[in-house]
């Protein structure tokens, strides 16, 4: 028997499991920097999972900018828990900290030397390149909020739906446009075809699209404006092959994760006052349905995110989507 001793694995519990669970998405278990496998630390203000060699850079950085805990060796307080689950992790995160990355731009690899690790994470956090010029967004127990730059030529200030968000009481932080454009290949529910329609909900909200007789490919084109609480879930839709002579039946499901517009958008304030730009993210993971990365865009002073959704649950069918942030003055 080897007498060397082992830590025994630290037992998960209350908030803790809300950690442990989180870690365990497919995008927390590489490096939010570099992609290494098996992170076992953490920035608890930033919200991300991070290697070993990464984690060295980031507490560099001091606590200030990167709060590093180990995930099996550190005792977790609840607000840092908290901020970690806020975020959701290093999806959330880099659609934040990454939304300007240049194209072509590589990140380092987890072979990478000390110094490429050490410029790449300080442009990221610290000097916040990847971010628009005239923002500043930080992790504050993970809500993103909006600094005036000291070189912008404009002051911007804190938009009203940030301070909607931190201090508002009200129930809803905002609105959606919910376009439903297309199905394509949906599944055969009658004989050879299927007369589809598509039920989306978000909270105690519910609306329905008209019904598409005999058609696997339908076109909508139909919008839907639902109202964002502030504790929101995801938009989650559903299709259905309408039947007269018994129950509906089910053709697919999938769910729309808003985190990525309802904090862009939020975050940036009013989009009238900025060009055409990207703003931010939804990663396509193994966790979710996303057929390909999910952009948000300011698009002639309107926040908007198209969505191409692969339905669960069934044996084929896509969905296409637009999604368009609507503040609560409009």
């Amino acid at each position: 028997m080897s007498g060397r001793y082992h830590r025994p694995d630290r037992i998960f519990t209350g908030k803790s499991r809300k950690l442990k669970e989180l870690m365990l998405k497919s995008d927390n278990r590489t490096c939010a920097d570099c992609g290494g496998p098996d992170p076992k630390w953490a920035s608890a203000n930033i919200g991300v999972f991070l290697c070993l060699k990464c984690s060295d850079v980031h507490r560099s950085l001091g606590p200030d900018i990167s709060k590093v805990l180990s995930i099996t060796l550190d005792e977790w307080e609840d607000p840092d828990i908290d901020s970690m689950v806020e975020v959701g992790g290093n999806s959330y995160a880099n659609s934040i900290y990454e939304a300007f990355l240049p194209q072509g731009y590589k990140k380092p690899r987890p072979d990478a030397s000390v110094e490429e690790r050490t410029n790449f994470i300080r442009s990221k956090y610290e000097l916040q390149e990847f971010l628009k010029p005239s923002l500043r967004i930080v992790s504050n127990k993970m809500s993103f909020r909006q600094y005036d730059s000291v070189n912008s030529t404009k002051s911007i200030g804190a938009s009203p739906s940030m301070k909607k968000l931190e201090e508002d009481t009200r129930e809803f932080v905002g609105a959606l446009n919910v376009k439903v454009i297309k199905g394509t290949n949906l599944a055969v529910r009658d004989i050879r075809s299927s007369d589809p329609y598509v039920v989306l909900n978000l909270g105690h909200q519910k609306v329905q699209t008209t019904v598409k007789q005999s058609d696997l490919n339908p076109v909508w084109d139909e919008m839907f404006k639902l109202k964002v609480p502030q504790h929101y879930g995801p938009l989650k839709l559903q299709v259905y092959d309408h039947d007269f002579f018994s129950a509906d039946d089910i053709m697919g499901e999938a769910e729309v994760d808003l985190q990525p517009m309802v904090t862009s958008a939020l975050a940036f304030g009013d989009p009238s006052v900025f060009g055409d730009m990207q703003i931010g993210k939804w990663f396509k993971t193994n966790d979710n349905a996303l057929i390909r990365d999910s952009t948000v865009n300011i698009v002639d002073g309107k926040i908007k995110q198209e969505v191409s959704l692969k339905l669960q649950n069934v044996e084929s069918g896509d969905l296409d989507l637009e999604l368009e942030w609507v503040s609560l003055e409009e």
